[in-house]
């Protein structure tokens, strides 16, 4: 029974596949004439079906900077990242899109162990830095077995010296994994899409207005309540906005 079903959705995505290949060479075409709009509803189609790439997101977020559409524009260049985060492409023509953008913000500054910490946490994803908390663990029960097991004063000096550090391999790949995972959990970037919004001080019209933000800013959503979503800036400003003037990541 599992192996009709698995059969099953196989030949329905061959199906949809299929079906959204020729909008995408027509979007593509549509692209080419410059009928950017037309490219647009196209590859939106294909959205809409449920079939997703770094390809597509960025065919879209290149039709919406042509028509000088900044917010949709950076928000489908993030999209595409996302999936394919080293394309040289995409990062490039982010960069272009960014450029354009009204608000200019300054992320805070970080001390050198953060600067340390981002780094090593950048090597591996959250399954990464599990396989390595797995293989230190094998590591250590494996060397404590000889180290228990061994004749010799010196081998057994090694062999404990060996376990201690891949002890302290284990603990640290450990905090890595929880620490990627928490960051990854917490981390709700968006992208403002309204020309111009006000963020106020508190989630309501009446409230005084902390700063402006404008289109293509991009944000993380700390917070929801009802129409409104509290955001923070990479420089640590935070406030309320109007949930319908952003679109989440």
């Amino acid at each position: 029974m599992k192996k009709i079903l698995y059969i099953s959705i196989l030949l329905f995505s061959v199906f949809c596949f299929g079906q959204n290949n020729p909008l995408f060479e027509q979007g593509k075409e549509r692209y080419k004439e410059g009928k950017f709009q037309d490219a647009i509803e196209n590859w939106m189609k294909i959205l809409k079906d449920g079939e997703h790439s770094s390809n597509l997101y960025f065919n879209l977020g290149n039709a919406h900077y042509k028509l000088n559409q900044i917010g949709p524009s950076i928000y489908y260049y993030e999209k595409a990242l996302q999936l394919d985060p080293l394309d040289s492409d995409i990062k490039t023509n982010l960069a272009f899109a960014e450029n354009t953008r009204i608000d200019a913000i300054e992320p805070l500054p970080k001390t050198i162990f953060a600067k340390w910490h981002k780094t090593l946490a950048g090597i591996l994803d959250f399954d990464g830095w599990a396989i390595v908390s797995v293989v230190c663990s094998m590591l250590f029960v494996l060397l404590f077995l000889l180290y228990y097991f061994s004749a010799s004063e010196k081998r057994k000096r090694l062999l404990f010296a060996g376990s201690l550090l891949s002890v302290l391999l284990l603990c640290l790949s450990l905090a890595m994994a929880f620490q990627v995972q928490s960051e990854v959990k917490n981390d709700k970037p968006a992208i403002i899409f309204a020309e111009s919004v006000e963020v106020k001080s508190e989630p309501n019209l009446g409230s005084a207005v902390a700063f402006r933000l404008h289109e293509g800013t991009k944000v993380q959503v700390l917070a929801e309540d009802n129409d409104w979503v509290r955001i923070q800036l990479v420089n640590g400003k935070d406030g309320w906005m109007p949930v319908n003037d952003l679109k989440k990541l």
